[in-house]
Order: structure tokens, then C-alpha cells, then sequence
């Protein structure tokens, strides 16, 4: 990757979706979370003084946790902001907390249900905004689980991902993100539970420039069929809880148990984002086996969201590695 060593600020100034990258962001990404995970130290005052907000409409262990220690790690402090309990903007409008929080922090993340949420926080904010999950992407998530990939296979575009089940904000950002490294994602899901028509067109384009490759069936069996990973999430997303009973009938067949990886190659491993409902979505056999690399992909939670911090706050601190900085498009 030695024509991204200048890449030390993201063009845009949020990271609210995968779509907001290019493909060259994306590796440069994946390219510094590898640096930051290997030699820690050389970044322990990157982000000294500088303060980041968590607000939270949804409960959180991985997310939260990874980003509280991420700022610690890089010099700087996160203040939690708890908003389970109530929507943002129901009490105060969502222009006004962010005219307050940019007089007060250096920087956002949103976990939360509506995506316009997070879009809206970021019109009306100076600093950057990280979705930290919607209902429409979780885009630190997928880009820690390419990077577990590109640690175990390394070259990502030989890799041939397999995502069984509900064509949600997870799956979305999956099938971006295989389309920016130019890989391949095969996407099996029942009947009307497909991912979103505009995010398949988005992936199914940038795939077609990147010689990436997507494709959807309701075919299981076929989506894993060779796959090098196999990966599925809980069938009813935090929301959708009236919809549980339903959903598990509906879900059934595509649980990812010791048969199922047996279509898959030899070689595969299985990844799951967390939480895991055991028995429903995915077996204990296949997430105890030696095959899964689901607390990995938690680890890398921590390395790829400090990546992503230092290209959005940080002020072109870089590593011995890297040579001089791109520069940061101005917000319009």
C-alpha cells in the first residue's frame, strides 16, 4: 500500500457512511489501523487535549467501550452522553445540541435508530460526526471486520465473504466496503428481508470500478458455497423486537451451524458483529470453534476506530511511515 503513505486527513469531513470514502480512503484506513494495533506508542499524545462526545440512543458494549479506551489511548478523553432513555431532538432541536457541542468537544460519535439523525447532527455541526450505528450503516464495524480479513488473507479482493441472514445496517455496510477493496460478498436472505435496493446499486457500482463483486440470493447453501468467511447477526436488530417471533420463524433455515460452514472452503472462519443470540442465528459450535474469529473482530473495533479518529480530529500526526498530509476539504 505505499501509494497511500500521504494519507493522513479523510477528504470529507464526517464519517456517517461508507459511501462517504473512496476506495484509496478505505485502504488508507485499513493501512493505518495495521500501524496503529502494531505500534501503539507512536500515537499515545496524537489526540492530547482533544475531547470527544458519545451520544447514545442505543445500548452499547463494543462500541462504546472501544472508543472510550481508543481516546484514552490517543492522548485525548470521551464524555458519554446516555440518551436511551429519549430520542435526540425531542427535548431540543438537533441544530441547536450541535451549535452547543462544537463549542465543546472536538468531535461526535451517534449510535442511534434513525439515520437522518446522524445526518442531520453533521449539517449543522463544524467538527466531524462518526456514525457509531443506524439504522442504515454501521461503517466502523464493517471496516474493523475487513481488516480482521485482510490480517488473516491479506490481498481482501481474493476473499469471497459470505453474509447469511437479515439485509440490515451491517449488511449494508459490508457490501460497501467489499465493493471499495474490491472484493467479493455473496448475500443470502429470505424473501423480502433483502438489504436496501440503493446500497446493492452503490456497491454493485463501485464494485463494477473496483473489480469487486456482489451478489444476492435467498439461496443460503449458495451464497456460502467456497466462501473464505461466513458471517451473520442477530435477526431482529435493536428496534425490532415485536418482530422476534416472526422473525425467527422466518430465519430458521439460514442459521449458520457445523453443516453450513461445511459448504464453505476448508479454510473458511466464521465472524459475527455481537451480540450473539446462541442457538438462534449461529450455533456454540461454530462461534467456540477455531474458526471464529468473532472476538477479533472486537479487538479490531479498538485499532480501526482509532485509525479513523486520527484522519478526522487529528492534526496530521503521523507516523514515521507516513509522508505528507492531503489536506482536509472544507465543509460547504
Amino acid at each position: 500500500m505505499s501509494t497511500l503513505r500521504t494519507l493522513t486527513r479523510l477528504s470529507g469531513p464526517d464519517l456517517l457512511s461508507i459511501q462517504d470514502l473512496t476506495p484509496p480512503e478505505a485502504e488508507g484506513i485499513l493501512e493505518l489501523t495495521g500501524l496503529v494495533k502494531e505500534r501503539p506508542e507512536e500515537f499515545h499524545t496524537a489526540l492530547a487535549g482533544k475531547q470527544l462526545v458519545l451520544i447514545f440512543e442505543k445500548a452499547s458494549l463494543r462500541t462504546r467501550i472501544t472508543f472510550e479506551v481508543g481516546m484514552a489511548e490517543l492522548g485525548g478523553r470521551a464524555l458519554f452522553f446516555d440518551e436511551t432513555g429519549a430520542r435526540l431532538g425531542a427535548r431540543e432541536s438537533l441544530g441547536d445540541i450541535a451549535r452547543n457541542l462544537e463549542r465543546w468537544v472536538d468531535g461526535v460519535v451517534l449510535r442511534t435508530f434513525a439515520h437522518r439523525t446522524v445526518t442531520e447532527m453533521a449539517a449543522h455541526a463544524s467538527i466531524p460526526v462518526i456514525n457509531g450505528l443506524s439504522d442504515r450503516e454501521h461503517p466502523c464495524q464493517a471496516l474493523g471486520d475487513y481488516f480482521t480479513l485482510e490480517e488473516r488473507f491479506g490481498d481482501l479482493r481474493r476473499v469471497k465473504l459470505a453474509f447469511v441472514g437479515d439485509g440490515n445496517n451491517v449488511c449494508h455496510s459490508l457490501l460497501l466496503t467489499v465493493a471499495l477493496v474490491g472484493g467479493r460478498i455473496a448475500v443470502a436472505t429470505p424473501p423480502g428481508y433483502e438489504p436496501d435496493a440503493d446500497i446493492v446499486r452503490a456497491a454493485s457500482e463501485t464494485a463494477a470500478r473496483t473489480g469487486g463483486r456482489v451478489e444476492l440470493t435467498y439461496d443460503w447453501q449458495e451464497a456460502v458455497r467456497g466462501a473464505d468467511a461466513v458471517y451473520t447477526d442477530v435477526w431482529a436488530s435493536m428496534g425490532q423486537e415485536a418482530e422476534t417471533a416472526a422473525r425467527k420463524k422466518i430465519f430458521a433455515p439460514y442459521q449458520v451451524n457445523a453443516e453450513l460452514m461445511a459448504q464453505a472452503a476448508p479454510h473458511a472462519v466464521f465472524l459475527h458483529c455481537l451480540p450473539a443470540h446462541r442457538g438462534e442465528e449461529v450455533t456454540d459450535a461454530v462461534m467456540d470453534s477455531p474458526a471464529s474469529l468473532v472476538f477479533e473482530q472486537a479487538e479490531n473495533r479498538l485499532h480501526v476506530q482509532k485509525a479513523i479518529l486520527l484522519l478526522l480530529m487529528g492534526n496530521g500526526h503521523r507516523p514515521r511511515s507516513f509522508g505528507a498530509g492531503q489536506g482536509r476539504r472544507a465543509r460547504g
